[in-house]
């Protein structure tokens, strides 16, 4: 008996621009074949998924992922039978269960106890299932309180933590999930991979789509990279991620991006943004450089202290950087203005070599905030920080650390081990 229980191949999905999917008669097909008298644009049709081929062994915990629109949620949809493929055909052996939206079943003029098992029975939960798992399901929600309160009146955190819940608490051989570890803060977001984690040590096969490649790599051994419907590669999921990031971010190095004005609703907005290397515009540098990032924004009434935040992630998508002025009382300017330029002098640049993004958040309060996601990209090239002629292991860490070692045995005083000074500028830049 083989091992693999999710065979696809050569699975597509066609689409009509502009047209529902729906189950036609003969006489359908027959009449749209005279009104159209036989032509027909190939422009008026788009693939979501095109010749897919992949297997999946049992026990496997399998990461998708892609840019929206590459047909992600699309091949879920196939292979949880929603909709039909156009061509190609997909193998699934075992009970299979999808999560492809928090949320089905629930009904806001029923309580919380009702919607559980509306929704489980929806979702394929026999009514003793739900009664056995009933207890676990409102502990892990965490809204034991409010259980027999209408939906209508909780929180849109607490529903998605209830809806998260019961779905959590399927025992299918095989799992599709598509984006839910969204839900909630961040407390249970960590709960919720926690759950996923212990799914997947139970031996059951998961097909998992998210955006949070911290999440994908956490729980996924195996990925596959969808790009405009095909797969772009397959293999371990720090290659699949790390090839999703640099094909994302191949040829977007600029120092400088303009900003689009954002809505009307923002009093006080970025129009450009720009990465500095030792003082000059530049988005390829090395570690040890001095860096700064520079911010040219416009405010509808005079303002004297703007709160500008900025984040670095890498090209695994792991927070490196952070940083606001909020609590800087001394970053003000001496009188109320309606543009101005905003420097963030990070100094030497602690990271490794690899690629970055930059976020921005621009505002005069919490509830007017002008948030730019990745707006930038740079890269840091490898440097003999030590002198030695030994470079550091980009996989080490994002950042880098100016470090001494010091040794001392008992009862006497501590000595330091002499190292190379680091060289952290490079001559004429």
């Amino acid at each position: 008996m083989t091992d693999t229980v999710i065979r696809v191949e050569g699975i597509g999905k066609r689409y009509r621009v502009g047209q529902r999917e729906s189950y036609r008669a003969l006489r359908d097909v027959l009449s749209n074949a005279f009104r159209s008298n036989g032509r027909r644009k190939p422009k008026d049709f788009i693939w979501a998924v095109r010749d897919v081929s992949f297997e999946v062994k049992q026990g496997e915990v399998v990461g998708l992922i892609g840019r929206n629109g590459a047909g992600k949620s699309t091949l879920l949809k196939l292979l949880a039978r929603i909709t039909r493929p156009t061509v190609g055909h997909a193998e699934l052996h075992g009970r299979i269960a999808s999560l492809l939206e928090v949320g089905t079943g629930f009904h806001p003029e029923l309580t919380g106890r009702e919607n559980i098992f509306l929704s489980g029975a929806i979702l394929g939960m026999s009514k003793a299932e739900i009664v056995r798992k009933f207890d676990e399901i409102v502990a892990f929600s965490e809204v034991e309180r409010f259980i027999d309160t209408p939906l209508k009146h909780y929180s849109s955190g607490m529903g998605m933590r209830l809806a998260f819940a019961v779905a959590a608490h399927l025992e299918p051989e095989i799992l599709l999930v598509d984006e839910v570890l969204s839900v909630g803060d961040v407390l249970f977001q960590q709960k919720c991979i926690g759950k996923m984690q212990d799914i997947s040590r139970g031996g059951r096969t998961v097909l998992f789509v998210s955006h949070n490649l911290g999440a994908v790599r956490t729980l996924c051994g195996t990925g596959i990279l969808l790009r405009d419907g095909i797969v772009a590669t397959s293999g371990p999921i720090d290659t699949v991620t790390a090839a999703y990031m640099d094909a994302l971010w191949q040829g977007t190095n600029s120092h400088t991006v303009t900003i689009p004005k954002p809505p009307e609703r923002c009093n006080v907005w970025m129009e450009s943004v720009s990465i500095l290397c030792n003082g000059e515009p530049n988005s390829i540098l090395e570690t040890g450089d001095h860096m700064s990032l520079q911010i040219k924004f416009r405010s509808r009434e005079p303002i004297q202290k703007p709160i500008i935040g900025y984040l670095i992630r890498s090209s695994r998508g792991e927070n490196a950087v952070n940083a606001n002025n909020y609590f800087l009382p001394s970053a003000n300017y001496p009188k109320p203005v309606t543009q101005g330029t905003i420097i963030c002098d990070l100094g030497d640049l602690p990271l490794m070599a690899g690629s970055y993004s930059v976020s921005f958040w621009l505002c005069r309060n919490p509830h007017e905030q002008h948030h730019v996601e990745d707006v930038l990209h740079f890269s840091v090239e490898e440097k003999d920080i030590w002198g030695n002629g030994a470079l550091p292991t980009k996989s080490l860490s994002c950042l880098w650390w100016p470090t001494q070692f010091r040794f001392q045995r008992t009862n006497e005083p501590i000595r330091t081990l002499e190292l190379p000074a680091p060289r952290l500028s490079r001559p004429g830049r």
